[in-house]
């Protein structure tokens, strides 16, 4: 089949579909969507909702825990330790299908009845680490968010394979690092940013590989004992390194500025990516044959794939959030942990196969139309059939979804082959990261017919300011623990907990002056900006090529190969 060009039903623009792209279409057998790329990946992200967290009574136990949902939100919720319990069942909410209504009408009735996972962790996350969100295998963990296997961590995103971390994001296999971002395989990092590998004992670098002992450079690769990109004898370096006192917050603030301003006079890294083969988009490590794909890791043969943080991923399109073992999925999010043949689902996994438009179904197969089925096969609308019933049923709703479709409040037509509508989405369009990705106001958030929701106004007691602070860790005593701080960017009180504090001591770094959400959405904002694709031509060869570095922020670009050509 060849190309063809289409209309997006949601922003009226037109958008390419590729001939490969339908081959995919017609081999797990989906329509071509109606939606562009990017009206898809937003409409996922609005059911995402990744650092808002409420203080809420479980359904179940009715103890307070903290939740995803606002109390006021109307669901039924069960905090985590209820909710993977063997308290209840989700069968006894299910109910035969009705053709007389649209598919989409009935499922979201069921969403607002079965109970809803408060906090998107695992059982073993629950006993550690329970004020963290999307999360799996964490012990120890504080306000950690979309991130898998690590130990001993606190206030950072998107990590995977650590242990040791604080104040640190979008990390893998890393170990003792403080305030940095986009770090593979470091021990011992401060201050890291945009892809430092394989390195130990350094401090405020940027794309550099295999360094040992390195301080405020950039570009480096295989070098020890660098300072501002120059060499330095071990004993010239160790000398020199001592007039910094990193425990000292105006000393770090000031190397900080420092080292930005050294990094600006080096042509950056035009692209992050790291064994990639035949891949297009940004921050793609490890894959092969994968287009338009973002943050990816492990992944073959797939397209607008966005936060897949371990792989394998093969054969699927449109994934967001999650990984570990997927195959022949389309249209989902935060799915993921040995899936296959997951079309148009949120929120589920575990060893998961034959789902569609379920939420939450988790360890099973066979799923059309489920919330917070477990264990259980054959199940639409969370009633249970016979194999044969169940496949049978499940082609009259598709037949049904195709001609009694769903339409939303601004007319968006949904048939089978579209995710959920938007306005099925459990948070307020502002709650969820669609909103960092794709920013609006209120006004026209609720123009497109989303929902907006004014944030809480907390009342923190505030007992000293951040200015107030002891300049040096080395002057900060425990009491400091029982003090709320008041952030000196959005003026909410927050505190240091010991672990923060034993790991700041050991590690010779000041207390922080701004509140642990600020620091994570300063990193996140980095982060998506990041994301950004541009076309640009190499100062040096003129060779076209594309990065997410504007000539407005940098003028003297170069092509991979002459990058690779100077820093080498």
């Amino acid at each position: 089949m060849n190309s063809e060009t289409r209309n997006c039903q949601n922003c009226r623009k037109d958008f390419e579909i590729d001939s490969e792209d339908f081959l995919f279409y017609e081999k797990i057998k989906v329509p071509p969507p109606t939606f562009c790329p990017k009206c898809r990946l937003q409409r996922r992200l609005s059911f995402v909702n990744l650092f808002h967290l409420y203080k809420r009574s479980c359904d179940l136990c009715h103890k307070q825990t903290f939740s995803l949902f606002r109390q006021d939100a109307p669901y039924v919720v069960y905090c985590p330790r209820c909710w993977w319990s063997d308290d209840w069942d989700s069968l006894e909410y299910g109910k035969a299908y009705d053709f007389s209504r649209p598919f989409f009408e009935q499922l979201n009735e069921l969403w607002h009845k079965v109970p809803l996972l408060g906090l998107s962790i695992d059982f073993v996350t629950l006993e550690t680490s329970p004020y963290t969100n999307h999360i799996g295998h964490l012990k120890n963990g504080y306000l950690v968010f979309h991130a898998d296997f690590n130990e001993d961590v606190a206030y950072g995103f998107y990590l995977v394979h650590n242990k040791g971390l604080v104040d640190s994001s979008l990390a893998m296999s890393s170990e003792l690092c403080y305030d940095s971002m986009h770090i593979y395989k470091v021990n011992r990092g401060i201050g890291l940013r945009s892809q430092v590998t394989e390195s130990l004992d350094c401090a405020f670098l940027k794309d550099c590989m295999n360094c040992q002992n390195c301080f405020a450079s950039a570009n480096l690769r295989s070098k020890k004992y660098y300072i501002f990109n120059k060499p330095y004898t071990k004993e010239e370096y160790f000398k020199e390194i001592k007039k910094w006192d990193l425990g000292s917050y105006k000393a770090y603030q000031e190397i900080q500025k420092m080292s930005e301003e050294h990094w600006r006079t080096l042509p950056p890294k035009p692209t992050m990516d790291e064994f990639a083969t035949n891949c297009t988009g940004r921050l793609v490590f490890q894959s092969r044959n994968c287009k338009d794909c973002f943050e990816v890791v492990g992944a073959e043969d797939s397209r607008y794939l966005l936060m897949m943080e371990m792989g394998p991923v093969r054969d699927s399109y449109d994934l967001s959030s999650w990984g570990n073992n997927m195959d022949m999925c389309y249209e989902c999010c935060v799915v993921g942990e040995g899936v296959s043949r997951a079309k148009f689902c949120q929120e589920a996994g575990l060893s998961l196969n034959d789902v569609e438009y379920s939420k939450l179904s988790t360890g099973a197969g066979y799923h059309f139309g489920c919330v917070s089925v477990r264990k259980t096969k054959y199940c639409i609308l969370n009633k249970q059939y016979e194999e044969k019933k169940f496949n049978e049923l499940r082609e009259k709703i598709i037949a049904h979804m195709n001609e009694m479709p769903y339409e939303d409040a601004k007319g968006r037509v949904y048939r089978y082959g579209e995710f959920f509508p938007t306005e099925m989405s459990p948070y307020a369009y502002n709650e969820t990261i669609a909103s960092r990705f794709f920013p609006l106001a209120k006004e026209a958030t609720e123009e497109k017919g989303y929902r907006w929701q004014e944030p809480e106004q907390g009342a923190y007691a505030i007992t000293k300011d951040a200015r107030d602070l002891p300049d040096h860790i080395k002057d900060a005593t425990d009491a400091v623990l029982h003090e709320v701080i008041g952030c000196e960017a959005c003026g909410k009180g927050f505190k240091i907990i010991k672990m923060e504090l034993d790991f700041l001591r050991n590690m010779n770094l000041p207390l922080p002056r701004r509140c642990p959400m600020c620091r994570i959405n300063e990193k996140f904002d980095q982060w998506v900006k990041n994301l950004r694709v541009f076309k640009r031509t190499c100062s040096k060869c003129g060779t076209g090529f594309e990065t997410n570095y504007p000539k407005e922020e940098v003028d003297y670009i170069l092509c991979r190969e002459c990058y690779l050509k100077e820093i080498v």
